[in-house]
Formats: C-alpha cells, sequence, structure tokens
C-alpha cells in the first residue's frame, strides 16, 4: 500500500476531526492501526489532544459495620503511679525457650482489605478461618509495624571460619 496525496489528505482530515487510528486504517482500507499512527507521526500530526474517556463508575463495597467498644470496662484517665525511690537492680537476663505464637485471627478479609491495611496473613489460606490482620500499615510498606518487624529482618553477615577439618575435606574432593 502506498501513500497517495489524497489518502494523505484524507488522514490529515480525519485525524483533525479526532478519529482514532484504528477508525482511519478502517476507513482508509489496506493499511493498519499502527501504518497509521507511523504515517501520523510522520506528518507530525500527533499534537491533537486526546479523546475523553468516559468515566467508569467506581466500585466500593460497603463496609461491614464495627462492633461498639465499650467505654465503662477502660477508664480514659489511669491513676498516675508512684515513683520508685529505691535503686532499680539489672538482673541477667534468663533465656527461656521459644513457643511458636499463634495469632488471632485478623479482622480483614479478601474482600475487605484495603489500601492502608496490614496484608499479613494469618491462618491457613484453604480455610474459612483465613484472614489478614488488617491493622493500619504505615510508611508505605504493606504490614503494621509489628509484622513488618518479622518480614523485614536484617542480613545475617556471619561467615564460617575456615578449619583444618574443612580443607582438607574439601582437598579429599579433588583428589
Amino acid at each position: 500500500m502506498s501513500w497517495t496525496d489524497e489518502r494523505v489528505e484524507t488522514l490529515k482530515k480525519l485525524w483533525q476531526e479526532g478519529h482514532s487510528a484504528s477508525q482511519i486504517a478502517k476507513q482508509l482500507g489496506g493499511v493498519t492501526r499502527n501504518a497509521v499512527i507511523g504515517k501520523v507521526h510522520r506528518l507530525g500530526l500527533s499534537g491533537r489532544a486526546a479523546p475523553s474517556q468516559p468515566t467508569r463508575p467506581l466500585y466500593k463495597p460497603s463496609r461491614p459495620a464495627r462492633p461498639a467498644i465499650s467505654h465503662a470496662a477502660s477508664p480514659t484517665h489511669a491513676a498516675p503511679q508512684p515513683r520508685r525511690t529505691e535503686p532499680v537492680i539489672s538482673r541477667p537476663v534468663i533465656s527461656t525457650p521459644v513457643v511458636p505464637y499463634v495469632e488471632a485471627p485478623g479482622t480483614a478479609t479478601v474482600l475487605t482489605l484495603g489500601a492502608k491495611m496490614c496484608k499479613w496473613p494469618i491462618g491457613d489460606p484453604s480455610s474459612d478461618s483465613f484472614s489478614f490482620c488488617g491493622r493500619r500499615a504505615d510508611d508505605g510498606t504493606p504490614y503494621c509495624v509489628e509484622h513488618a518487624r518479622v518480614a523485614y529482618q536484617p542480613s545475617q553477615k556471619t561467615k564460617k571460619r575456615d578449619t583444618g577439618a574443612d580443607l582438607s575435606r574439601n582437598l579429599r574432593r579433588y583428589l
């Protein structure tokens, strides 16, 4: 297909009227959408305003009602604690065995999980009780402060020390 003067004029006219490259290609016939776009750029016609996009209605699922918090159970002002007058004696820390912590079910499901909510999964994804933490996520991370501490551990830079036994074992491999 060659671009004749008549076809170029038709292209210019349709482009200025706001037709899309696909529509112009159909009207001209024998030319693809990409060929039309290439010709438009070579002619320097690309300075038109983009057609407005139809607004799509945003679907926002309704939020479940939050349970009412009873303020009678928790006083708003705690009684001031008396200051200690005796010196504090530091004691050595005794390590205790690590007990696995089982988290309570979260407050968010896949349908109620928002952009600023903690996305830490709790439970087995194949079970009905699976949920996400749902607390407020700060600092642009997908997790709340507590779960970010678990998820983002500093790298461990421990290097094994070479011993004579390692050297002899490695030599045996190659001999």
